[in-house]
């Protein structure tokens, strides 16, 4: 293949563009996720601390 060929496949191959965009959105989409999971475990984290000290208040009684 002479080097002028292969520019212009190069130039008009968008195979990687595609797996490009995948990647991207792959990466918006984990971002989304660390964020919603850092809320939920910080709610999480709240209801555990009410247990507990409904637990100790119960066992002081």
């Amino acid at each position: 293949m002479s080097l002028t060929k292969f520019l212009k496949h190069i130039g008009t191959d968008s195979t990687g563009a595609t797996a490009i965009e995948y990647g991207l959105i792959l990466g918006l989409i984990a971002i989304a996720m660390v964020g919603a999971l850092g809320g939920i475990a910080n709610g999480t984290n709240d209801n555990w601390d009410e247990v507990g000290t409904k637990v100790n208040e119960a066992m002081t009684n």
